[in-house]
């Protein structure tokens, strides 16, 4: 009988954590969906997973809580024994100009991203370091690549996953557990709802917004065993920006 492969995914009720949630799914993975507060949208995704034949669970806590997180961690371990996979997804945007942004705008989004990494990371870390084995796969941003005006905040969290991804990498390789980061660009989603499309697409190549499924998929990839010698790595999915 094969053994259960675990995935958490944070911020997996809607966008990129969705359709990652789903793809993981198919792969064979059973698949904790984390979400903050909008229960509705994790139990569609998780009625998506089950729709493909996949199996999940919906599990709400705020990355940016140690607390909430440590315990909500240490519920999944006692409830499945191992965790294979974590993809960090959670993060979210205050945009606004560096003179004008508040603290609390700077605060929520480093803590939900930057923060919630270290948070979620961790203790899922020491999980895999005694069965010496995983992946961790975190979402950065084209912003923590290329400047943007008016994302100082976003660009610097976003950022700050792909430094600290490179240097976990190292610390965990002996252990045999990879960490590797994706930084897609202007990906059809929630967060980029009221921009103007027209005017976006003009700065991409392709000509075209990126879907939530073409990065779920790299995301796949990157778990699976295909990429067994792929770690500290940074992947674009930009249609071309970088």
């Amino acid at each position: 009988m094969n053994e259960k492969k675990v995935a958490i995914v944070t911020g997996a009720s809607r966008g990129i954590g969705r359709a990652t949630t789903v793809e993981l799914a198919k792969a064979g993975y059973f698949v904790v969906i984390n979400y903050k507060s909008n229960e509705a949208a994790a139990i569609e995704t998780l009625k998506l997973v089950e729709s493909t034949g996949g199996a999940g669970e919906i599990i709400q806590f705020d990355v940016a809580d140690g607390t909430q997180t440590s315990n909500a961690i240490k519920a999944i371990v006692e409830r499945h024994k191992k965790i294979q996979v974590l993809v960090n997804n959670a993060g979210i945007t205050a945009d606004g100009l560096f003179m004008m942004l508040g603290e609390d705008e700077w605060d929520n989004v480093i803590n939900t991203t930057l923060k919630g990494f270290y948070n979620v990371t961790k203790p899922v870390l020491r999980e895999m370091a005694k069965s010496k084995c995983g992946s961790i796969v975190s979402v950065s941003s084209v912003a923590g690549i290329l400047p943007n005006r008016g994302q100082t905040n976003y660009a610097a969290a976003k950022a700050g996953i792909i430094g600290a991804s490179h240097s976990l990498a190292k610390e965990v390789a002996r252990f045999g557990i990879r960490v590797n980061v994706v930084a897609p660009g202007l990906i059809e989603t929630e967060m980029i709802r009221n921009a103007p499309a027209a005017e976006i697409k003009k700065m991409i190549p392709m000509d075209r917004l990126g879907k939530p499924e073409e990065v779920a998929r790299v995301i796949r990839f990157l778990c699976s065993d295909d990429a067994s010698y792929m770690t500290g790595q940074v992947i674009g999915i930009n249609g071309g920006i970088c």
